[in-house]
């Protein structure tokens, strides 16, 4: 009873903080409250280090040695493991008598692809860009194509350490493989607190980046698309919150089921009439095309790029770019462990597709339309704000098409994140219908308020709660890697002596 009751005062609390800000000037207000908090998540998370006279933040350093190091270790797994990944994905390895699992590899890699092919794409990069100039594509780039490494071990263990529960659903992710693996090793305690500690990133990074964060940009382009500041939307983001939280509710309800039956449709579509737009404007510019590749390789390594030099624009890319693929961060496992298969070898590898499609497809077509357009180097404008403009110079509805598309992001990314952030709450709070229950009711809640609140204060307490992910899920790396590490080399070696059966 008591946790019933502690439960139902949390959610009480929280859907009645709305209702205590009544009234005029509801969105400021909202804002007043949360800014203070996500300052001081942000600044304990994103503590620096200097080495040599160069400072640069902790977390981003941990993000990249660990993927320098898993594409070694695992012999280039993000580069001899990508054609097979892709017939993976299209069912030629998918066995019929596979029991063990609730979707399909398919379904599994667009659930992920749908809460991370998201508005990071487009206004992270808009971000990247506009602090860190047209070089941080460059380095957003390499981190994609790196992190292709640690999202592959990541998605290996997620399914390798996954609890089947009784009634045929799946519970995964690293709470599971930290916790779990952990104990094989003796080190019961450890992996406990590591996956508690976890699975409390993960409802924040839930609440925020998979929330928040979407829903504050989705509104952002309610409003340029319907008039901007004469708006019928104009500061009333709560109004628009509202709205959204109820669609993401009715998703929500059927699980993940249900949730990829929605983003095995929405994925394909949002991403085929986000590159075609891109793709457009590209080659409708191509006299441009020599001058913006010159301006991302000189940016990349000029010491006089914006925000510091080569060290800050760096920064600007690989933060983008972990943001935005969230290769080590630990959220991609979750969904990937319901995968049905019996080889967890072979949804590691269907996952290192993510960041590529992602960030080395997606965000660069971003950034080229962005630094084209040349509108990055204005004051003024930060975001999906600068993305839509961009687009707009050639394009004059796309405004309204973008508009769409930001919708269609947010909403696939919502409703994925959901599923991430309601399995790290039913591992601390335990399986239960009230324990589900109030878990999505919050996250609708939290809905409205990303809705009203400001970019800034969104961005930090985003890139605060997922980036703190990254702590515990990384050392369960480190100490899992050597045996999937076996598992690889053992899948590969059976590979090539025909012994994995191909069905197509």
């Amino acid at each position: 009873m008591k946790k019933l009751s502690f439960l139902t005062t949390l959610v009480l609390s929280v859907l009645f903080f709305p209702l205590r800000l009544f009234a005029v000037g509801i969105d400021e207000r909202i804002n007043d409250v949360m800014a203070p908090i996500t300052s001081q998540a942000f600044k304990i998370v994103f503590f620096s280090v200097t080495f040599g006279g160069i400072t640069i933040p902790f977390v981003l350093l941990w993000l990249i040695v660990a993927a320098l190091c898993f594409t070694a270790f695992m012999g280039f797994v993000n580069v001899r493991g990508f054609r097979h990944a892709v017939d993976l994905v299209r069912g030629i390895y998918d066995s019929p008598d596979s029991q063990k699992g609730e979707v399909s590899h398919f379904q599994a890699l667009t659930a992920a692809l749908s809460a991370t092919v998201g508005l990071g794409n487009i206004a992270g990069v808009a971000v990247a860009i506009t602090l860190g100039g047209p070089g941080a594509t460059v380095w957003m780039i390499l981190g994609g194509l790196f992190g292709m490494s640690s999202k592959f071990v990541e998605c290996t263990l997620g399914v390798k350490y996954r609890k089947i529960n009784e009634d045929g659903s799946v519970s995964g992710g690293p709470m599971y493989y930290l916790s779990r693996g952990f104990a094989e090793k003796g080190l019961v305690l450890p992996g406990k607190v590591l996956a508690f500690f976890f699975a409390l990133m993960c409802i924040g990074g839930s609440l925020g980046g998979g929330n928040m964060f979407q829903a504050n940009q989705a509104f952002k382009q309610a409003v340029i698309a319907t008039g901007g500041e004469q708006s019928l939307l104009f500061q009333q983001g709560w109004i628009f919150g509202l709205v959204m939280a109820v669609l993401v509710g009715a998703v929500i309800i059927g699980g993940i089921k249900s949730i990829v039956r929605v983003t095995s449709k929405l994925v394909p579509v949002m991403v085929v009439i986000y590159i075609s737009a891109s793709l457009f404007i590209i080659f409708s510019h191509a006299s441009l095309l020599p001058h913006a590749f010159a301006s991302i390789v000189s940016g990349a390594f000029s010491p006089d790029a914006m925000y510091g030099g080569v060290i800050g624009v760096l920064i600007q890319g690989f933060k983008r770019a972990a943001f935005s693929n969230e290769a080590g961060i630990g959220s991609a496992p979750i969904a990937h462990s319901a995968v049905k298969t019996d080889e967890p070898i072979t949804e590691g590898l269907v996952a290192l597709l993510e960041p590529f499609l992602d960030t080395v497809v997606i965000c660069t077509m971003t950034a080229l339309v962005i630094i084209i357009s040349g509108l990055y180097a204005e004051q003024g404008m930060d975001g999906i704000a600068l993305t839509s403009r961009a687009f707009e110079q050639v394009i004059f509805w796309f405004p309204y098409i973008l508009s769409v598309a930001v919708l269609l992001f947010a909403f696939s990314t919502m409703i994925s994140w959901s599923y991430y952030g309601l399995k790290a709450w039913t591992f601390i709070f335990g399986e239960s219908f009230t324990s589900d229950v109030t878990y999505k009711v919050l996250f609708c809640v939290f809905i409205v308020l990303g809705s009203a609140m400001n970019l800034a204060s969104v961005i930090d307490f985003t890139d605060a709660m997922i980036f703190a992910m990254s702590f515990p899920n990384i050392i369960g790396l480190y100490l899992l890697a050597p045996g999937v590490k076996r598992d690889l080399d053992s899948y590969f070696d059976r590979l090539r002596q025909g012994q994995i059966k191909r069905y197509k």
